[in-house]
Parts: C-alpha cells; structure tokens; sequence
C-alpha cells in the first residue's frame, strides 16, 4: 500500500508591518500634531528666553545707534539716531584698545592656570582613597558655592596691605620684608590679586567637570600605552587627554566667556571705582554708561564685548563640529 505523500502546509504570509496596516500610521510617519509636542512644550521657556534676553540685547542693539543721556533718559529730549558715531569714538580712542588688550591677557592668564590646575587637581584625584576624595569635592562645592561678593571681599582682607594675612605670612621669609605693602599701587600686581581670585571661584567646576569625564577613560588603554612603554607623560597624552578633548574644548570656551565678563570682582575689590589700570571691558562699559552717563557709548562698548565673545563661541562651535565628524 503506497504510503500516502504528507502536503507541506501552506506558508502564511507575514503579518503586515506597522507602516502597512490600513488605518495606522507607520513608526516613520508622524503626524503634523506630534511633531508640534516638542515646540508647545519648549514655547514657555523660549518665550522666557526672548523676554530675559531678548528684549535687552534690543535695546542694547538701538541705544548703540543713539544719542542717549541723562536728558534722554529723564525725558527732556527724544533720543537721537547717530548711527556709527558711537562705534567711531569708541574704535577711535586709544584707551579702548587698551582696554581690550588688557581683558585678552586677563582672560588668557585666568583661563590658563585655571585649566592647568584644574586637570592637575583632577588627576591626583584619582590617586587618593575615597574617603579623601570625597572629602575634597565636598571642599571645592563649598569653595565653588561661597557668593563671588564674600569671596572678593574675604581676598580683599586676605591682601589688604595693614591687616592682611599675606603680607605676614610671606615676611616671614628671610630676606623678605612685605609688611604694608600695597598690592594695589600697580595695575598688574593688583590685576594679578584678581586673576588669583578669578581662578581660585573657577577651578573646582573644572575639577570636578574633569574628575568626572576621567571615569570614562578606559582603564584597558592605560594599562596597554604602559605596556608599550608610555610613561605618564605619554599615557596621559596619547590616551587621557584625546578622550577627555570634547570636556577640554568645552570648559575652556566657558572659561574664557566668563572671565571675559568678569565684573564684580574689579569692581567690589577697588572700592566701586576702578583706576583706569584696573579697567576690563565690563567695568569700562560700566563706568561710561553710568559715572559718565554716556549710555549709548557704554552700549556701543558692551555690543563690541559681546561681538568679540561670539567670535570665541564660532571657535567653539567649530571645534565640536571637527570632534563630532572624526567621532
């Protein structure tokens, strides 16, 4: 008896995808209504944003273009458009240049030594036990969180030149005689007091930015560049600091905006009025909108500062551009 041939089933076809069921709309269709979510939920912080920030950088914008003082401003007499001619006297006088030459060296030397000491604390922080570790970041929070008022006025006893701590404590160095001496008599030693103060507020947020980006080093490529012969200096090179490249750009772009901005310090520490060597870019903008109240000039400053710290965010932009194409 011939055993009887077994039929193959017949194949089902494959349920239909997502996308082709009738009436549903597939994962790669969106409608006009989702697409809208994200924008209805951020409208109320960009409308926040346009309000905080917007609407001064405006009115900055127009007063540069303006004729605009004391009568101006108690309405006396309408303002005046004058077009360039705030940007002409401003680029035009010598003590603007130099000015900005001081706030670019200023700005450099906070933003070298902050970043220098930054990676060093950083780095030795991975060597220290972790009870000592924590201890340190509970003390740079504490340092980083201190008001930038109480901070410049406890640097301001700490260099005062009857009563400081400093003078005292490096007189007692042999040969050394600081006893009144006054830090403020000169512009760079008294600028130098201020970067130390800059630097000292700015360093834990860069360390503890650092501390964290260096969890993330593979401990693998480490212990292989030491195989290989790599001493520190080259593990630390080849290994630590390309990984780290992305948080480096970014705090030192940050730093450079901030301290280009740098403002109560000069200002609390010279007493509200800033000699002409103490004068950074904010405190002159500052002294010519409302000591001289030449408000469109102070603008028209203010607009050049800002000019100068987009130029420093294009760098910045660019360098996170050429870090996410080779990643």
């Amino acid at each position: 008896m011939p055993t009887p041939t077994k039929v193959p089933p017949k194949r089902q076809p494959p349920p239909p995808t997502l996308a082709e069921q009738p009436g549903k709309p597939g994962r790669r269709r969106t409608s006009k209504g989702a697409a809208a979510i994200p924008w209805a939920l951020l409208a109320p912080c960009l409308l926040i944003l346009a309000l905080v920030l917007g609407y001064p950088l405006v009115r900055l914008v127009t007063l540069s273009f303006q004729k605009f003082g004391q009568s101006q401003l108690w309405g006396f007499q309408p303002a005046e458009s004058v077009g360039f001619d705030n940007f002409t006297k401003v680029l035009g006088d010598s003590e603007f240049w130099d000015v900005v030459v001081r706030t670019i060296v200023f700005a450099v030397g906070c933003v070298v030594f902050t970043m220098v000491i930054g990676m060093l604390i950083a780095l030795l922080l991975q060597r220290v036990s972790g009870w000592m570790k924590t201890l340190i970041n509970i003390v740079l929070v504490a340092s980083w969180g201190m008001p930038i008022i109480v901070a410049t006025t406890v640097f301001k006893w700490l260099f005062d030149s009857d009563y400081g701590i400093i003078n005292a404590l490096v007189s007692k160095l042999p040969g050394v005689e600081m006893v009144g001496h006054n830090w403020f008599a000169s512009g760079p030693q008294g600028l130098a007091v201020i970067m130390l103060l800059v630097v000292w507020g700015a360093v834990p947020f860069v360390v503890i930015t650092l501390g964290a980006g260096l969890t993330q080093v593979p401990k693998e490529l480490e212990e292989a560049a030491r195989l290989d012969g790599a001493g520190a200096w080259g593990v630390f090179r080849y290994v630590t600091l390309p990984i780290l490249k992305p948080i480096v750009v970014m705090l030192t772009t940050l730093s450079v905006i901030w301290d280009m901005g740098v403002f109560p310090q000069v200002f609390v520490m010279r007493n509200g009025h800033p000699e002409a060597e103490f004068q950074l870019l904010t405190t002159y903008s500052y002294d010519r909108a409302f000591v001289i109240n030449d408000y469109a000039q102070g603008s028209a400053i203010a607009l050049l500062t800002v000019v100068l710290l987009l130029g420093v965010v294009a760098v910045y932009m660019r360098q996170m551009l050429k870090i996410g194409e080779v990643e």
